[in-house]
């Protein structure tokens, strides 16, 4: 009697589900939100729940729309997209500017292309990159923290650059204006421990992607070759928050180790041009952006070697 069992691949099955992998990363971001709401105040809390609840209720009405279960909604994906929107956020945005963000994120940026693992973007920076394009007075007007007197602040410590005299240790632990879940590096690194040790991903991007920003501002960041503060445009801006949560995305990001690898060092090629010579001081999302659309490119020349088979 035969008992052998023919079944369609994949024939090694892991627990680790796309919904685990959410909640695993929603998990691993919630030290930065704690801390970007202990820095700027409660109303840090409510942009990242608006956003948060737009980005829910704009991927169950298109679900809907699309004749679609919306029971999908329930995977997390769309709580995390919400989440790391409002992390790109100033924590003094109106409130309908992540309502806005939230829709655009789920709508232009998953849905249009077929819903979670269809899309070549990004969601979270496709509605912050609309936000910016759209509104960059409310996308770059900063709060200071809580404890210092004044309220409000014209720019981040990258766009002021050495005009102000930032300590490493104030870059670290968040004392600074700038976006909710990007200040603080202390408590983003404890989440991208978080996401290493449970191996829902490589170092292969981070450090590519840090690496590269850390080599090329150091070589041309000064006055002169070799002279550039490094740990500044380390510390300063949503290096960190890109690196690990963002740039790291399962579905916008090389399938390879190779891959990822040209991606990160591409995404800090990118960030570290933008930042030393565009306009905008801060090029973190456009680069990761940029690199989502090469990323179709990058598995074609860096897909593995299937053994077995004879090239004609």
């Amino acid at each position: 009697m035969n008992n052998l069992t023919v079944s369609p691949a994949p024939h090694i099955k892991s627990g680790l589900t796309t919904q685990r992998i959410m909640w695993i990363v929603i998990l691993a971001l919630l030290p930065a939100g704690l801390a970007g709401v202990y820095i700027f105040g409660i109303r840090s809390l409510k942009v990242i729940f608006i956003s948060i609840i737009s980005c829910i209720l704009s991927e169950a009405i298109f679900l809907k729309f699309r004749q679609r279960d919306t029971r999908i909604i329930l995977d997390g994906s769309a709580i995390l997209t919400g989440l790391i929107l409002a992390y790109n956020l100033p924590p003094e945005v109106p409130f309908w500017i992540p309502v806005v963000g939230g829709a655009v994120s789920i709508i232009i940026g998953k849905q249009l292309f077929g819903g979670l693992g269809h899309n070549i973007f990004n969601p979270a920076l496709v509605g912050r990159a609309f936000l910016q394009i759209s509104w960059p007075v409310y996308m770059t007007t900063w709060k200071n923290p809580r404890w210092v007197l004044d309220a409000v602040s014209s720019a981040t410590p990258l766009a002021k650059e050495k005009a102000v005299n930032f300590s490493y240790m104030d870059l670290f632990l968040g004392n600074h204006g700038g976006c909710i879940g990007e200040v603080c590096i202390l408590m983003l690194l404890i989440g991208a421990l978080i996401l290493i040790f449970t191996n829902i991903i490589s170092f292969h991007i981070p450090a590519s992607f840090i690496g590269t920003v850390v080599v090329l501002t150091w070589i041309f960041g000064g006055d002169g070759f070799f002279k550039g503060d490094f740990v500044f445009h380390l510390l300063a801006g949503g290096l960190v928050l890109g690196a690990f949560f963002m740039a790291t995305d399962y579905v916008t990001c090389p399938l390879t180790n190779k891959g990822k690898l040209i991606f990160g060092i591409g995404c800090g090629i990118l960030t570290s041009l933008i930042r030393l010579k565009g306009s905008y001081p801060e090029g973190v999302s456009y680069a990761i952006l940029f690199m989502n659309a090469m990323v179709p490119l990058i598995d074609r020349y860096t897909k593995t070697r299937i053994y077995g088979i004879s090239k004609t």
